[in-house]
């Protein structure tokens, strides 16, 4: 019982919160179910490839420049990621953690300025 006392007084808010959002979260799934229009026709029934009609088989070859554009944008991405951390902790990590962060921000700018003219960014 002592121990139910202890968890309530840490976590009650977290379980109200969590049960808040999980029934707000089923209450508008069920509302949307009860309440969309349902009157499908062919054009709301065919496949949509972004917002081109269907041409091919869709193992057609894609060209790379759409993956080296996906890949560059989690390279990129992911450097803000690392980005966030680093600032909230920068009082704490002294000279040596700014001078780290310079330097990984000196290696990816220079892979960028690499990709840039290299042609890798430009789309004819």
């Amino acid at each position: 019982m002592i121990m139910l006392t202890v968890f309530l007084k840490d976590y009650l808010s977290i379980v109200i919160f969590i049960l808040v959002a999980l029934v707000l979260s089923i209450g508008f799934i069920i509302l949307n179910f009860l309440f969309s229009p349902k009157n499908p026709d062919p054009e709301k029934l065919s496949a949509y490839e972004c917002g081109f009609e269907a041409l091919s088989d869709s193992r057609m070859e894609f060209d790379v420049r759409f993956y080296l554009v996906a890949i560059l944008f989690i390279i990129f991405d992911l450097e803000i990621a690392f980005l966030f951390p680093w600032a909230v902790s920068l009082g704490n990590i002294g000279v040596l953690g700014f001078w780290s962060m310079m330097i990984f921000l000196f290696i990816l700018t220079i892979g960028f300025i690499y990709e840039w003219k290299k042609g890798a960014l430009d789309w004819d």
